[in-house]
């Protein structure tokens, strides 16, 4: 048996959200059990015509806001992580984070896929921000970022989630509360509409 099991496949043709041809792109959902974490609904729309594609990963349990703590080494680059679309990912000792956004999609990975993100997002500020000090600083995360890769000094990752719906699946994770004030200041990725 897989690691995780697919419980139910529900695969149609849609419209393109991107392009608006009708009939040509492939809306895929999995339900799928993962291990140590629960259910979740993968989503995967895929468009023929133009190239389109977005997938998401979405907890179908609910759970109390939560803090993964984990420590980054060479032994702890193949550990799961599984991160929600609320979901904000943070290595202090490297000066990167990223936080939830309208567009903020779910996925699963490994803690060395986790870095090749950042190293992704890091090379694109890169080209951004073009002074100095700017170059300066991108260069050097850039450098502490691919030393961790290559599996080469420690570092601490974690993942706040409002909603609990993140997990890293280890014998060493941390898992700790969110403090009411730093849940307060953490961003969900969802628009709010405030009465007055």
């Amino acid at each position: 048996m897989s690691e995780e099991e697919t419980t139910e496949i529900n695969e149609m043709v849609i419209k393109c959200p991107a392009c608006g041809v009708d009939g040509i792109a492939t809306s895929i959902m999995k339900e799928i059990e993962i291990p140590h974490f629960g259910k979740v609904l993968e989503t995967t729309i895929k468009c023929g015509e133009c190239g389109f594609k977005h997938s998401d990963i979405i907890s179908l349990e609910q759970n109390d806001p939560a803090k993964y703590v984990l420590k980054i080494s060479k032994e702890t680059l193949s550990t799961r992580i599984v991160r929600s679309q609320s979901a904000t990912v943070s290595i202090p000792e490297v000066g990167v984070k990223v936080e939830p956004g309208p567009k903020s999609e779910g996925y699963v990975t490994n803690v060395e896929g986790m870095l090749i993100r950042f190293e992704s997002a890091v090379k694109k500020a890169l080209q951004l921000f073009e002074d100095e000090q700017s170059q300066k600083n991108a260069k050097n995360t850039l450098n502490n970022i691919q030393e961790l890769i290559k599996g080469n000094g420690t570092a601490t990752l974690i993942i706040d989630d409002p909603f609990g719906q993140s997990n890293i699946v280890s014998d060493d994770v941390e898992i700790l509360e969110i403090p009411e004030e730093e849940l307060k200041e953490l961003k969900t990725g969802f628009s709010h509409i405030e009465e007055k």
